[in-house]
């Protein structure tokens, strides 16, 4: 049996899956990113510890007898001293050696493409772009979201929070975003914002979360909500482009392309998105994701035990339970 584990901004996900395709167990747990500060590896490793323990339970095993297990955790190979802690952690956690640990964005490509040759974006509380191609791997975005993380729910939430202040200043024409967020904080005035915000401390995901405010005032008819999705939509292709040159594509070569993350069950920033590849000069091949991140990183263990999961067995894998799973869904 192969352990898989998708760690995230939001939350961090488990799962046992047999050779034949079948799920033995799953398990949600809090989130393993390194944001949560100088703390952050002490609580990832109770969050596992926790998390497999339980996950093997379910699937009426324990972690001695996993056949290989494979981690996903986010700031894995973003930094050499994370890095080499994040290596370290499954060893006490599972009691064996037979584990591989990367960077999570591996197990949204496993999960949508089946571990085929193509281009995965993660839209969640981040956002990147990871592929395979012939061999070569390539990575795009996940820079953080002080500067980076275009298209993400937290790059959309705070292009949300600064269109609120301009139509509440007058600088923007009012929308209904007004509403939603003074009912969202329960304002009194549109400057306790500040203090609701800022002033509370919201961490990343709390903030990220915010993108709902945004998608459900663009439905309420907010032209401004609807261009920042309308925008996220096309941050997200361009992550995939330069994936693709990275990669080194044929010119011709169709490269498919699929997604994961909770933004992308937003169908406006889908629809943006998709959108925008078809009016690329290269060709791509989109492609609704096949199942889960969290199974993509237990095929990943399969995989690297040696002992690949046949076409069938992938194919019976169940598929997520929205257009693109359910992680910081906006």
């Amino acid at each position: 049996m192969y352990l898989g584990v998708d760690g995230g901004g939001t939350k961090t996900a488990f799962c046992v899956l047999d050779a034949d395709g079948t799920v033995r167990g799953e398990v949600l747990g809090p989130t393993t990113s390194p944001a949560l500060g100088p703390g952050g590896t002490r609580t990832a490793a109770k969050v596992l510890r926790e998390g497999v323990a339980e996950v093997c339970r379910r699937a009426g095993t324990d972690a001695g007898r996993l056949t290989y297990a494979y981690l996903g955790l986010p700031g894995h190979g973003e930094s050499a001293a994370l890095t080499r802690a994040l290596d370290d952690l499954p060893a006490r956690v599972l009691g064996h050696g037979r584990y591989a640990v990367g960077n999570d964005m591996v197990c949204g490509w496993a999960g949508s493409l089946g571990l085929a040759d193509g281009v995965n974006v993660i839209s969640g509380t981040g956002s990147m772009a990871y592929g395979r191609l012939r061999g070569r791997q390539a990575r795009t975005g996940g820079w953080g979201e002080l500067f980076g993380d275009e298209g993400s729910a937290h790059w959309i939430a705070v292009r949300g929070l600064n269109l609120f202040t301009r139509m509440s200043d007058g600088r923007l024409p009012a929308g209904p975003l007004l509403g939603v967020l003074r009912e969202r904080f329960a304002l009194e005035a549109d400057l306790d914002l500040v203090d609701a915000v800022l002033l509370a401390g919201l961490d990343r995901t709390a903030v990220a979360a915010l993108s709902r405010c945004v998608s459900r005032a663009a439905d309420e008819g907010d032209p401004a909500c609807a261009d920042v999705l309308d925008e996220a939509g096309r941050e997200l292709a361009a992550l995939v482009r330069a994936a693709r040159e990275a990669l080194g594509a044929a010119a011709a070569e169709p490269l498919p392309v699929s997604w994961s993350g909770g933004v992308f069950t937003v169908p406006r920033v889908r629809a943006a998105f998709g959108a925008a590849l078809t009016a690329s000069p290269e060709p791509y091949a989109l492609h609704p994701p096949r199942t889960t991140p969290v199974l993509g990183a237990a095929l990943v263990a399969a995989r690297l035990a040696g002992a690949p999961l046949s076409a069938e067995a992938v194919d019976r894998l169940p598929a997520p339970a929205g257009p693109a799973g359910d992680e910081a869904r906006p």
